[in-house]
This record gives C-alpha cells, sequence and structure tokens, in this order.
C-alpha cells in the first residue's frame, strides 16, 4: 500500500511537472493561493528568529572589522558556524522524528513570496532609519540624492540595534543556512517519492553544504569583502541575503525532485574532482587575501612579490593574485558548474546559477577595477600589465 501511494504521488507530480525541455513553452503563473500559505510565513520568520538569537549568544570569539571613516572599528561575532553546527542538530532530530521535510518543495513559492516581502518591508526600515545616521555612517556610494538607487543599493553602510549588526546577520546567517535546509527538503521530497535519494541529489546537497560550511567556519574574513566594507545595506544585499540566495541557489536540488537524473561513476567522478579544484582555488585564494589584508608581516604572505602604491598600501602580483587578478571568482566559477552539471543537459534551468554568477562576477569585478583603479592610480597600471587575465587565464 505504501509504495502504491508513494507511486501516485509521483505521477501526479510527474503529471503537474512534465519532461524538462529548453524548447517546452514556459507554464501557466501560479494561482493567488499558490502563492500564499501562512504557514510560510511563520516557518520563515521563526527562523528568521533562530538564527538571530543565535548570534547574540556567547559562542566563539569576537573580532573586529576594518577601520572606518571616523577612525573606530566594529565588534562582530564569530559564531555562524556554531549557528550551522545547531541547525543541523535540529534537523536530524526533525528527521529522526519523521517530520515531513520534503514539505518544504510544496512550500518553495510561498516562502519565496514571504522573504521577498519582508526583503522590501526591510529595506523601507533601512531607508528611512539611514536618514538618522551620522554622514560618516553613511556609505560612500549610496548618499546620491536619488531616492530609488540609493533605497537600492543602501543609505548606511553598518546599521545596527545596539550591538546588533543587521547587514552582519543576514550577509551569512538566515539565507545561506537556509539555503542548505531547503536542499535538505528537496532531498527529503525525493526520498519521498522514490524511496532514497539520486546520486546527482546527493552530489548537489554535499558541494553546496561544503560551500556554506566553508563559508561559515572563515567568516572572520567576511569582514574585508566589498559587502561589508564598502555597499551600504539596501534593497540589492536584503534581497539578495534573505529572498535570492535561498530560493535560486537551490535551484538544482529543486530541479531534480521532479526530473531525476542517472550519473555514471565516471561523470561523478569528473564531477567532483571539477568541484574539489575550484574549492582548491577558492579556499586557498581567498585565504591569502584575506591575511595579507590583516597582516602583510605574516610567514605565509611575507615573501609575495607586492607593488607599492601611494596610498601606503601594497598590490599582491605573485602567488595566487599573480594567475589573474580575480582567482577566487575563478574558483567560484568552476563550483558553480560542477553544482549544475549533476542536472544532464535536458534544460538550461540548473544552469541559470552558474550564468547569472559569471555575469555578476564579471560586473563586481569591473566595479572592483573602477574602484581600484581611481584608489591606487599608477600602482594599479603597473599591476594590470604584471597581471593582464581578469578572472580566466588567456581568455578574460
Amino acid at each position: 500500500k505504501k509504495l502504491k501511494a508513494v507511486t501516485l504521488t509521483h505521477r501526479a507530480y510527474r503529471d503537474r511537472s512534465p519532461e524538462a525541455s529548453v524548447l517546452q513553452w514556459p507554464p501557466s503563473l501560479p494561482s493567488a493561493d499558490q502563492l500564499w500559505d501562512p504557514l510560510a510565513l511563520v516557518l520563515l520568520l521563526g527562523w528568521i528568529a533562530l538564527h538571530a538569537l543565535l548570534y547574540v549568544m556567547p559562542l566563539g570569539k569576537v573580532s573586529e572589522g576594518l577601520v572606518l571613516r571616523d577612525g573606530t572599528r566594529l565588534k562582530y561575532p564569530i559564531n555562524g558556524f556554531h549557528g550551522l553546527c545547531i541547525s543541523g542538530v535540529l534537523l536530524m532530530l526533525l528527521v529522526g522524528l519523521e517530520a515531513p521535510l520534503g514539505y518544504l518543495f510544496e512550500l518553495l513559492v510561498p516562502l519565496a513570496v514571504c522573504a521577498i516581502a519582508a526583503s522590501f518591508l526591510f529595506s523601507v526600515y533601512l531607508y528611512i532609519r539611514s536618514f538618522w545616521a551620522p554622514s560618516h555612517a553613511l556609505a560612500l556610494g549610496g548618499n546620491t540624492g536619488n531616492p530609488l538607487y540609493d533605497f537600492f543599493i543602501g543609505r548606511e553602510l553598518n546599521p545596527r540595534i545596539g550591538n546588533f549588526d543587521l547587514k552582519y546577520f543576514c550577509e551569512l546567517r538566515p539565507g545561506l543556512i537556509g539555503w542548505v535546509v531547503v536542499n535538505l527538503g528537496m532531498l527529503m521530497k525525493e526520498v519521498e517519492l522514490r524511496g532514497s535519494p539520486s546520486l546527482a541529489m546527493m552530489l548537489v546537497n554535499s558541494f553546496q553544504l561544503l560551500y556554506v560550511a566553508d563559508a561559515l567556519w572563515n567568516e572572520e574574513a567576511v569582514l574585508t569583502t566589498m559587502d561589508i566594507v564598502h555597499d551600504g545595506f539596501g534593497f540589492m544585499l536584503v534581497f539578495g541575503d534573505l529572498a535570492w540566495v535561498p530560493f535560486t541557489y537551490s535551484l538544482q536540488a529543486s530541479f531534480l525532485v521532479m526530473h531525476p537524473q542517472a550519473l555514471s561513476a565516471l561523470g561523478a567522478a569528473v564531477i567532483i574532482a571539477l568541484n574539489g579544484i575550484g574549492y582548491y582555488i577558492f579556499r586557498k585564494s581567498n585565504s591569502q587575501k584575506n591575511q595579507f589584508r590583516r597582516d602583510p608581516s605574516h610567514p605565509s604572505v611575507a615573501r609575495l612579490e607586492t607593488i607599492a602604491t601611494a596610498t601606503g598600501k601594497r598590490l599582491l602580483v605573485s602567488g595566487w593574485w599573480g594567475l589573474v587578478r580575480h582567482p577566487n571568482y575563478l574558483g567560484d566559477l568552476l563550483m558553480a558548474l560542477a553544482w549544475s552539471l549533476p542536472c544532464g543537459f535536458s534544460h538550461l534551468l540548473p544552469y541559470f546559477y552558474v550564468i547569472y554568477f559569471t555575469v555578476l562576477l564579471i560586473h563586481r569585478e569591473d566595479r572592483d577595477e573602477r574602484q581600484c583603479r581611481a584608489k591606487y592610480g599608477v600602482a594599479w597600471d603597473t599591476y594590470c600589465r604584471r597581471v593582464p587575465y581578469r578572472i580566466f587565464p588567456y581568455i578574460y
């Protein structure tokens, strides 16, 4: 009876979602009742509240950010990996209690709608409160006087409620860990439909869990990134953190629920190797950059060749940063491709992430290029001659 029920359920979902094809006509838009479910709002707010509680708990260490324009340095709790581990324990308890985590598949659209609405309302709050912030607390690029642009890009650099840093909290907590939870829900849905998870689904879950765990294990490194140091906290980052990341980065897992793919041992080995190479480049280059920014005299970076600038800072022209100007982006894109390949080649949807991410990183690299040229002048021109390729060696 149980097998028959699973078969009927699988058939119903298959009928609702026909075979994937690039040439297939797009499905009709969902009805209003498919966009809203009060349970989705409860889950979203409960999830954010849980991680806000974990954020303020005395776990891990406290680290200082870079020096701000007024000469101060903010303090940040480095406990995101603790939050991931505690979330993992809670999820395993739910699995052991046979909680219907696969129901997240049905709630994906309502959850995304609630996340988008929450992002918009939160951004309105951030925009309004920014007018009470002192001028030195505003982002240099977010105070143009154009309300739409400033709302989007963010006026205030580090909005806080007491010691609770809103941007830093959203950057690595509810959305990033929520991405892992959505993936797990898709895996559990596949178990409901087929009795066990596929190799493709396990690879996607494992690769993306590694990526999230790495980001949280190296959480301190985010304090030197463009998002924290330069960008204001507006709709762009709020929407990206709370809605875009968990519901578009999980497209591969949600695709595999309805369109299972058979992977050979050789195919799986090639994909694992690609992800491993990408991860190695990504992690090594990011660690080298972060160490150089924090302590250029550290033995791991002290012997690397550098170029002096008029600002007193130095630019790396050897090691990973002598290969291309953004080796971390290269590693990121190799991993993104490895996440999509388990989904086969029948449709573009699983490749949306790698296509979008390529455009995003090229645009971000261009922004960084303009900022560095304005900041370092002649020294940056010298660096570009020494390291001519931006992301892809001998290509771009």
